[in-house]
């Protein structure tokens, strides 16, 4: 049962992949990739906690349990890291996807403006963790917004897909990352790893999902 889930799982991203004009090769690479990077955080600052650090090292949020990657550490900061597989890999994608199809990069800018004002209106400062959202409010506006948008504006599929992960992934990361970056002082976490609660967090999620539902 568990092999046919996760076959089925890693079919529906490399699907994912395949409609935005990558090779089932390119798509296996990069979810392999995903998953080898997942487990790697780059650390790019300190600062300093504003509360005792959580040394806990799960904490739940909107009903889901997050693994909290720990530092060994007497002092009381917070470390903000990247994750390659959650953010870093993602934002590669956004990148080329927009390089590739720059026609399109003026509609999912666009969807990114709409996904990020959505997802930084519901994401929530977590103890321990850091900045959470709910699971499916970040693809399902992403999704809609990029159906809205093409509609209007570049009715082909590419341009939808295109759309909606660019705008899932760059608005998560912007609504619910980057213009919460001032908040990380307050959740008394060891590590605020962007793109890194869980195996594949939102970020990289968001854009796979919102590929699908379109």
């Amino acid at each position: 049962l568990w092999v046919s889930v996760t076959l089925l799982f890693f079919g529906a991203l490399s699907t994912a992949f395949t409609k935005m004009g990558f090779s089932w090769s390119d798509a296996l690479f990069l979810l392999a990739a995903s998953l080898v990077g997942a487990g790697m955080n780059f650390p790019l600052f300190t600062v300093k906690s504003k509360v005792p650090v959580v040394r806990e090292t799960f904490v739940r949020s909107f009903g889901m349990v997050y693994r909290v990657p720990v530092v060994k550490t007497v002092t009381n900061e917070t470390t903000v890291a990247v994750n390659v597989g959650g953010a870093l890999i993602p934002v590669l994608v956004s990148a080329y996807l927009l390089l590739t199809y720059h026609q399109v990069a003026p509609i999912a800018l666009a969807g990114t403006f709409i996904v990020a004002l959505v997802t930084h209106s519901v994401a929530r400062p977590i103890r321990g963790l850091g900045i959470a959202t709910p699971l499916f409010i970040p693809p399902l506006t992403a999704a809609l917004s990029a159906l809205i948008l093409t509609v209007a504006f570049c009715p082909i599929p590419e341009c939808r897909f295109v759309t909606a992960y660019v705008g899932g992934v760059l608005g998560t990361l912007i609504g619910a990352d980057l213009l919460n970056l001032s908040r990380i002082s307050d959740l008394g976490a060891p590590v605020a790893s962007i793109g890194g609660a869980g195996t594949f967090d939102g970020i990289f999620m968001t854009g796979v999902i919102a590929v699908l539902i379109v």
